[in-house]
């Protein structure tokens, strides 16, 4: 695979995936951006979602991202987010219980501050929960 790009994938505890794919496709906040080798440099922030590698092949590897900021260089994309989960090891249950933890917070809203903390982890226990029941249609 000659025409590939090495993809970083970083959470705050670990790094992910380290590698070389052909395509990467990312959760940007104004919409999913494709990545292919020799792109334009491009730092984007991203939105709660899925992270997905072409290897090539018919072979696809997905990631879960709470948010983060993406940095593209010509030969390599880094993902830096403060979660990053591989697919096959995503819990549902456990992304429902926060999804219900959320929602009830926002319904006990306290400050502005409970209401814009309860959003975002509504915003990122729903999409969680998207990728989940997609990646297990595939």
């Amino acid at each position: 695979m000659a025409n590939t790009i090495q993809v970083d994938i970083v959470s705050a505890e670990e790094q992910i995936f380290s590698g070389a794919a052909e395509m990467v496709f990312a959760p940007a906040v104004m919409g999913e951006v494709g990545i292919a080798p020799r792109h334009t440099p491009l730092i984007s922030p991203l939105k709660p979602g899925e992270v997905r590698l072409d290897m090539g092949d018919g072979k696809e590897e997905f990631f879960f991202i709470s948010g983060g900021i993406l940095e593209v260089q010509p030969h390599l994309v880094t993902v830096l987010s403060d979660t990053a989960i591989r697919a096959h090891d995503l819990n549902e249950a456990a992304a429902l219980e926060a999804k219900k933890r959320a929602e009830d917070a926002l319904a006990d809203q306290q400050s502005d501050l409970d209401v814009a903390k309860a959003k975002a982890e509504l915003a990122a226990a729903a999409a969680q929960i998207a990728a989940i029941q997609k990646w297990r249609k595939k």
